[in-house]
């Protein structure tokens, strides 16, 4: 079943259970899908099904920073709401060693000695680790790299 039939089935299951938050965040999730299809005219692929949701997920933590600053509790908590609907459809999280590995094989393809190849390496990175990893997360770790 791809990515898109399952957020569909799940969309019927909320109706079906009356879970009237959870159908929300999903409802949100088809939008952006239908949103994308209608304006390149394509029908989606599962990676760029996980790129929509990436995106909206990062959305989700500046808000609920945002909020929480507010001091805004009820927002927040709706926004981690839609954060762990959002995260169902992710495909498993890399651990840090694995996000250490590919860095690591991405300086040796690539050669790059200092902070000034940071972008050769993002570049070759990001299709790898696109919605596996936090990639503020990744560009952090390559800041390390690169410095020492």
């Amino acid at each position: 079943m791809s990515l898109k039939q399952r957020i569909q089935e799940d969309m019927k299951s909320a109706m079906r259970e009356k879970q009237a938050q959870r159908l929300g965040a999903i409802r949100l999730l088809t939008a952006a899908m239908k949103q994308k299809e209608v304006d390149e005219r394509i029908e989606l692929s599962d990676e760029q099904i996980v790129a929509i949701i990436d995106k909206m997920m990062k959305q989700r933590r500046d808000s609920i920073s945002q909020y929480e600053s507010a001091g805004r509790q009820d927002l927040a908590d709706q926004e981690k709401f839609e954060m762990t609907v959002l995260e169902a459809y992710m495909p498993a999280q890399l651990s840090q060693a694995e996000i250490e590995a590919e860095i690591t094989a991405a300086v040796t393809e690539t050669g790059a000695a200092g902070p000034q190849d940071m972008g050769k390496l993002m570049g070759v990175l990001k299709p790898k680790l696109a919605g596996r990893a936090d990639m503020s997360r990744v560009s952090q770790l390559i800041k390390q790299k690169l410095a020492g």
